[in-house]
C-alpha cells in the first residue's frame, strides 16, 4: 500500500488517530460527574454546579515544564513530566483558594512516538486523578523539522473555582507579625533546570546516570522527582482554619523566581517577608548546589525553591496549630520566617 503524501512529509494522521483511540481508557480515572460529552470533540464540556456557590469565581493558569524535559529525554523516562505539569498548575490556582475542575494539555513533537505519548498522558491522568481534576481535552501536534529528533514540548491549562468571599488576598489580609511556614518540596520541582544542568553536567562533570553519594540516587533520577501537589493540603487547611475567620492569610507557590519574586506577590506594600536561612532541613541536592556551584546565595534563592515548594502566611497565634496540622498530613514543614515592616519585598537572611 502506497504511503500517504502527508505521512511521507512526516505527519502520520492515521497513526495519530490510532494512538488517540486509547485516550478514553487512559482518562477514565480523571472523570468527574460534571463532564459532558466524550473526549475528542472540538471543545471539552463541563457543567459547573453553581448551586454549590453563592458567587463562584473561575481561576485559570497555564504553564509548561521548561528544560526539565531535557532530563526526561536523556533518561528516556516520560511518565513523570505530565504529573509535574498538572501539579504545578494545581498549585498556582491553589494559592487563591481555588479547587481544580479541569485540565487541558498540549503536546508538540516532530514525530509522534506512541509509547512516549502514552507515558506522558499517563502522567497527566495520574496527577489529575490525585487532584480530583478531570483531563477534559488536549491537542497533539506533529511538526516534522520543528523539534530535534526524540524531543517534544508540553504545556497545560487548568481551570478551577473558588467562592468569591473565600478567595485569598494576602495584600489585604497579611500584616506585620504574621508567621511564614515553609512546606517541603521534593527537589527542583520544575524550575531552575537550565542553571542546574549547567552546574551538574558542565561544572561538576556529572552524567545523568552518575550516582551521587549524598543523594543516594543518580542525578538524573533526582532531577526527575515529581513536583509536589499542595492542592489537597491547601483545601484541608482552609476548611480547618478559615471556616469562621481567615487564620491562614496567604500562600505563595515557590516556582520560577524562588522566594525573592514569588512571596512579594501576596504581600501588602508596607510589609516584607523575612526568610531565615537554616530554619528548615535543606534537601541534599540544594546543599550540593549551594556548596559547589559558586553561585551567590541571593541568586540561588531567586532561582531555586531551595527545598521549600510552598509557603503559608498565618496568624502568629495559630502558627503552631497550622504547623502541626500540615505535618499530620504527611508534609514536612517548618516556621521559616515572619512578616515585618518594609516595602513589599522578600529578605533572605
Amino acid at each position: 500500500m502506497k504511503q500517504k503524501a502527508y505521512a511521507a512529509a512526516g505527519v502520520d494522521i492515521d497513526l495519530g488517530n490510532k494512538v488517540k483511540s486509547t485516550l478514553p481508557q487512559l482518562l477514565a480515572s480523571t472523570h468527574r460527574r460534571e463532564v459532558l460529552g466524550k473526549v475528542g470533540g472540538f471543545g471539552g464540556l463541563f457543567a459547573l454546579d453553581v448551586k454549590k456557590y453563592r458567587e463562584p469565581v473561575l481561576v485559570s493558569s497555564v504553564d509548561g515544564v521548561g528544560t526539565k524535559l531535557k532530563i526526561a529525554f536523556a533518561m528516556n523516562k516520560h511518565d513523570t513530566i505530565g504529573a509535574d505539569l498538572v501539579n504545578h498548575c494545581v498549585n498556582d490556582i491553589a494559592v487563591l483558594g481555588a479547587e481544580p475542575l479541569f485540565f487541558l494539555d498540549y503536546l508538540g513533537t516532530g514525530k509522534l512516538e506512541p509509547h512516549v505519548f502514552k507515558e506522558v498522558i499517563k502522567g497527566f491522568a495520574r496527577a489529575c486523578a490525585e487532584n480530583n481534576c478531570t483531563l477534559i481535552g488536549g491537542e497533539t501536534a506533529q511538526m516534522p523539522g520543528f523539534y530535534q529528533a526524540g524531543e517534544y514540548d508540553v504545556s497545560g491549562t487548568i481551570v478551577g473555582v473558588v467562592e468569591k468571599s473565600r478567595m485569598l488576598n494576602g495584600q489585604k489580609t497579611v500584616k506585620c507579625g504574621d508567621v511564614i511556614i515553609g512546606i517541603a518540596s521534593s527537589g527542583l520541582h520544575t524550575n531552575g533546570y537550565s542553571l542546574a544542568r549547567k552546574i551538574f553536567f558542565e561544572q561538576l562533570g556529572l552524567d545523568f546516570k552518575s550516582r551521587v553519594v549524598e543523594l543516594k540516587n543518580t542525578i538524573g533520577d533526582e532531577m526527575l522527582k515529581v513536583h509536589v501537589s499542595y492542592g489537597p493540603l491547601v483545601q484541608r487547611l482552609l476548611k480547618r482554619f478559615n471556616a469562621k475567620q481567615s487564620q491562614v492569610k496567604a500562600f505563595a507557590h515557590i516556582t520560577g523566581g524562588g522566594f525573592v519574586d514569588n512571596i512579594p506577590r501576596v504581600l501588602p506594600k508596607a510589609c516584607d517577608a523575612l526568610i531565615r536561612k537554616g530554619s528548615w532541613d535543606m534537601l541534599p541536592i540544594f546543599k550540593i548546589i549551594e556548596a559547589k556551584s559558586g553561585v551567590p546565595d541571593e541568586e540561588l534563592y531567586q532561582v531555586f525553591n531551595m527545598g521549600i515548594g510552598m509557603v503559608a502566611i498565618v496568624a502568629a497565634d495559630k502558627a503552631k496549630d497550622v504547623l502541626k496540622f500540615i505535618r499530620s498530613q504527611k508534609h514536612d514543614a517548618w516556621v521559616i520566617g515572619e512578616i515585618v515592616k518594609g516595602s513589599g519585598e522578600t529578605r533572605v537572611v
